[in-house]
């Protein structure tokens, strides 16, 4: 064949591809942002942290090859951390990966398709703003946002790219969490009429980094660009390292473990946020001089805001001074109760005879079963790391290649984030926060909370 005949077959097949992407709504921009299966996926990494080494690496380890992704740069302010990840993501992928000082630097170089955010809570929103700007597609840790300004920013940003955003709720990646909304939105559980979180510790370090702390100077990080939005503070190596001790840099527990347990109640129920929430607490244990509480309790009430006759309570109670780690999930309803710690369905506490019949009712049991009867489970609330992420993160990857939306979008960061400020404010002004629909900001005591 002539190269003037193969060049017009060509040119032929550009132009009806063309005429079918531009009929199906895909501008020719976004086409060409769309990934190939056989075009490799080269990942960036924002803050080098803990989480990232110990939580994300093990499962794109697992997949990076089978689906043609690559490691090939790391950006971090602290030098000793960005020096510390250049090494170990070279020595993980066995090539050079190169180090950036900020986020700038590393999208200015156009040479990352996607990234994982795991810094800190405060800036992750902030964040991925940056991220989908710079046409990257986004695993973003929870949680999501700190503040309703960053919130309805990050949401804004997002729908209006085309990115592919996960957010780090690694339980909607879980077989049994899985059963567990596909068992309660087909009505066999009944209404929730209570949901009991709890997520308690013993461990006076968590959280805490004294050796890192006395190796952190100011002069080896920049300490405005980490503050961003913040007010501003001098330096201090604390909350850079321990930043989950400090608000406004973290809501502490708030966002660390209520975040993820908070978000199956609204994929459960498919409401979005709470109407009120009421804390109290306090420092009674570790005073170390942290800000954020070492003993937490949140009541949130759930339903719709234009029926206050209508809903059920959720009861979060979080302790860093007595407990095992062995986070709890119980959902009750009349029937009974879902157990998300056994992965079981029980008729526990249901409506029995005796008490029905005395009021001239039915009985309502819920029949015993596992959730395992209904799909394959391999974990349970208390197990939700190395299982769950694993397919968390591969569900992100498969997101990336089919630009389908992934488990965690970011309307459920958004949400958890709602739920979070809205604990926050309570906890913070000892006011009941309520949530305003119409300008979707977080109310306590009349005046819309802020940090």
């Amino acid at each position: 064949m002539s190269n003037t005949r193969r060049n017009f077959i060509k040119k032929s097949a550009q132009a009806a591809a063309g005429t079918y992407i531009a009929s199906i709504g895909f501008s020719a921009k976004s086409y060409a942002n769309i990934i190939g299966a056989n075009d490799r996926v080269r990942i960036g990494v924002v803050g080098f942290s803990d989480r990232h080494r110990s939580s994300h690496i093990p499962p794109f380890m697992k997949f990076y090859k089978e689906m043609n992704f690559d490691i090939v740069g790391v950006s971090d302010l602290w030098k000793k951390r960005r020096d510390e990840g250049q090494a170990f993501l070279k020595d993980k992928m066995g090539h050079d990966v190169a180090a950036y000082r900020n986020n700038e630097e590393l999208y200015n170089s156009k040479t990352v398709d996607a990234v994982f955010i795991s810094t800190a809570d405060f800036q992750h929103a902030n964040l991925t703003i940056e991220a989908v700007k710079a046409g990257c597609d986004v695993y973003c840790e929870k949680p999501f946002a700190e503040s309703m300004e960053d919130n309805r920013a990050a949401l804004k940003a997002v729908n209006a790219s085309d990115r592919i955003v996960q957010i780090g709720s690694q339980r909607r990646s879980g077989a049994n969490y899985k059963a567990a909304a596909d068992f309660i939105q087909q009505g066999k559980f009944g209404p929730i009429t209570m949901v009991e979180l709890t997520w308690n510790v013993n461990q006076p370090g968590r959280w805490r980094r004294p050796d890192l702390v006395a190796q952190c100077k100011e002069e080896d990080l920049d300490w405005k660009r980490f503050l961003m939005n913040r007010p501003y503070e001098n330096f201090d190596p604390r909350k850079y390292l321990e930043y989950r001790l400090f608000w406004p840099y973290s809501s502490g527990a708030f966002g660390q473990w209520m975040s993820h347990q908070i978000d199956t109640v609204h994929w459960f129920s498919g409401l979005k946020h709470p109407r009120s929430v009421t804390a109290n607490g306090g420092i009674y244990v570790w005073k170390d001089g942290r800000r954020n509480w070492d003993t937490t309790t949140a009541v949130f009430e759930y339903g719709p805001a234009d029926d206050p006759t209508t809903g059920f309570q959720v009861v979060y109670m979080s302790r860093m001074h007595n407990g095992d780690e062995n986070p709890a999930e119980i959902y009750y309803s009349n029937g009974g109760e879902l157990n998300l710690i056994t992965n079981k369905v029980s008729p526990k506490g249901g409506l029995k005879a005796g008490p029905a019949a005395a009021m001239k009712m039915q009985p309502n049991l819920l029949p015993e079963l596992s959730l395992s009867e209904m799909i394959k489970v391999e974990a349970g609330a208390n197990t939700g790391g190395d299982v769950l992420t694993t397919a968390h993160v591969r569900n992100w990857m498969e997101c990336i290649r089919s630009r389908k939306q992934p488990n965690a979008p970011v309307e459920a960061g958004y949400s958890h984030s709602i739920a979070n400020i809205m604990a926050t404010a309570a906890a913070r002004t000892g006011l009941k926060a309520t949530f305003d629909e119409k300008t979707q900001e977080v109310m306590a005591g009349g005046k819309v909370f802020k940090y």
